[in-house]
């Protein structure tokens, strides 16, 4: 089982707001203030359903399979270094093209801003295996409180981006260029200490 606060850099890089703060600014645009919260408040609460209803079955019918911890944690290893290599990469790439964007409403609240900008496919994998291999259920209650805790936090930016956006763009880029690396180093550790645990190396 990985060190609750490597957990924690793995879930708020995955979740978190790095990857919010510039789709939500160009969605909401045009939108009132009203309307920015009434999109911020839903967009999370779907998130944080979703979450929970994620892990749950995921946990359910991964556990039906019979697969092994380490096996697991190895595919989680996977995930996860994959992601963060791929982030990594991508700060790299040149800008895209801006796009008219549609007018704001409160549909976009569930879809594109719930899923996937805010809950990711590979942030859900990765809810699901740590609750898995975590040990006890004081555990798994500790990751969902984490998993809400960044869902807040990613509320409380959507509703700066207006007042505060450039700045808090610039701050989390930085920060989120730093722990991208680390994400990189935690999922090669990952992976190489479950590949030592399979094989009877350790």
């Amino acid at each position: 089982m990985q060190d609750l606060q490597q957990i924690f850099t793995f879930l708020f890089l995955m979740l978190g707001p790095f990857k919010i703060i510039g789709p939500f600014a160009k969605m909401t645009q045009q939108a009132t203030p009203q309307l920015v919260r009434q999109l911020a408040t839903r967009a999370i609460l779907f998130s944080i359903l979703a979450v929970l209803i994620a892990a749950v079955m995921g946990e359910k019918m991964l556990g039906n399979f019979g697969i092994p911890i380490p096996v697991l944690a190895l595919a989680g290893g996977l995930i996860l270094f994959l992601v963060a290599l791929s982030n990594v990469i991508q700060q790299f790439d040149p800008p895209e093209n801006h796009l008219e964007q549609p007018a704001p409403n409160l549909m976009m609240a569930l879809s594109p801003l719930a899923f996937p900008t805010i809950i990711t496919p590979y942030g859900i994998a990765a809810v699901i295996v740590f609750m898995i291999i975590s040990p006890d259920l004081n555990t798994q209650l500790k990751i969902g409180a984490m998993v809400i805790g960044i869902m807040l936090l990613n509320l409380v930016v959507m509703l700066l981006t207006r007042h505060i956006g450039k700045f808090l763009f610039l701050f989390l880029s930085i920060v989120g260029s730093v722990l991208g690396v680390i994400q990189v180093a935690l999922g090669l550790m990952i992976i190489i200490n479950q590949v030592k645990t399979i094989f009877g190396l350790v």
